[in-house]
């Protein structure tokens, strides 16, 4: 017996859906708030993950992308959500040292102990600031 629903894997969807996946993916590296907000809005999990776990919001997160990023958080992406490394978005941000990402995400709730490294740890080890901590 079958868990209906259960998510398929990638290598059980068809070929077009895996090119838009990686589309999404691809436009959260780059910033491409209107595309992303579109696709979300017409029904594209907020949440979508590609093969290593990442989110959109991590993607935007680690290619500092502050709009998109406070865009995704607007229509409920997980601020706090690991990859598959434990990896958070905030820590990815610190990592980076995209400033206004960290306070964006800071602002909208993220933990700064959540993951591993936390982004607590890694701000001390990179010397960044994190807001309100």
């Amino acid at each position: 017996m079958t868990d209906s629903n259960a998510e398929p894997t990638p290598d059980a969807l068809p070929d077009d859906v895996l090119q838009f996946a990686h589309a999404l993916f691809d436009a959260a590296r780059a910033g491409e708030l209107e595309q992303l907000a579109g696709a979300i809005d017409q029904g594209v999990p907020v949440d979508l993950t590609d093969a290593n776990g990442n989110t959109l919001l991590m993607l935007a997160a680690y290619h500092g992308h502050t709009a998109l990023v406070s865009a995704l958080a607007e229509r409920g992406a997980d601020v706090n959500r690991p990859n598959d490394r434990a990896q958070t978005p905030l820590a990815g941000a610190v990592f980076k040292r995209y400033t206004d990402v960290i306070a964006e995400l800071v602002a909208r709730g993220a933990d700064p102990d959540a993951g591993t490294p936390s982004a607590r740890a890694a701000a001390e080890m990179f010397h960044v600031e994190l807001p309100g901590t």
